[in-house]
């Protein structure tokens, strides 16, 4: 993912590809390079569109997940985008499920890996020793089964963010926000082709989840991968990259 990152008004987000737009929404302490086994692979073939969420730059009285799915909103009215693909991980899942409880005739489609909007273990509940870079790590390698993931640059990115005091004060309010706004009413509404990619081994959104969400869901498909956490296509981009592009070659 060596694509420059573009700067319009409020709005910093990776474009490339020609075709459907797939727009790729990360979570809490994700990254847009958390995507790039993703974005590689679909570019060719679709417009692939990763927006920074505005996480830590939020009024504080306004850091919310509504006001992310409003947000994306403003980012695709911005790109002059009538129907896109969205897909979601973690918070940038449960960011999806609000936007698609208000313009759900803009999306053709919705894809959901380790989603939050039902129940989570929130990785943003607490940090009592956010100094401590052990403990941190520790914290991290929750998100993932193989814990090779967790890189010494991870760790320093987390420490950085949670030890920045504006940063940890919107990280709890969102966690306590998506805690707040479960999904569960408004899912049986979501009429749009659904696609639940999840890690066996998830121990934030843990798999009675995944089966929940494919529970409420009118029109949806669950997809498992063995030996994976919360961030599927992380963990195994090739596998995950294969279930996608096999579900969206099936949509009309």
């Amino acid at each position: 993912m060596s694509h420059t990152l573009k700067q319009e008004g409020e709005f910093q987000y990776l474009d490339a590809g020609e075709g459907q737009p797939l727009v790729l929404l990360h979570g809490l302490f994700g990254a847009l390079s958390n995507f790039k086994p993703l974005f590689d692979h679909f570019a060719p073939r679709y417009r692939v569109l990763v927006p920074m969420l505005p996480l830590y730059s939020m009024p504080m009285l306004g850091t919310n997940v509504p006001a992310l799915a409003d947000f994306l909103d403003r980012f695709l009215h911005h790109l002059g985008l009538a129907q896109v693909n969205l897909l979601g991980n973690s918070l940038g899942g449960h960011v999806a499920l609000i936007f698609c409880t208000k313009h759900a005739s803009r999306v053709r489609t919705l894809t959901l890996t380790g989603s939050s909007g039902l129940y989570e273990n929130a990785f943003g509940g607490s940090f009592p020793r956010r100094e401590d870079k052990e403990y941190l790590r520790k914290k991290i390698a929750l998100t993932f089964h193989d814990p090779k993931h967790v890189t010494d640059a991870l760790v320093e990115e987390c420490y950085e963010t949670v030890n920045d005091k504006g940063k940890l004060i919107r990280i709890l309010a969102l966690a306590k926000s998506a805690i707040r706004h479960n999904m569960a009413k408004d899912i049986p509404r979501m009429t749009m082709p659904v696609l639940l990619i999840w890690g066996r081994q998830d121990t934030i959104t843990p798999p009675e989840v995944a089966e929940e969400f494919h529970s409420l869901f009118p029109n949806s498909e669950l997809h498992w991968i063995e030996g994976c956490g919360h961030a599927p296509m992380m963990e195994h981009p090739e596998e995950f990259n294969r279930i996608l592009g096999e579900w969206l070659a099936k949509m009309p």
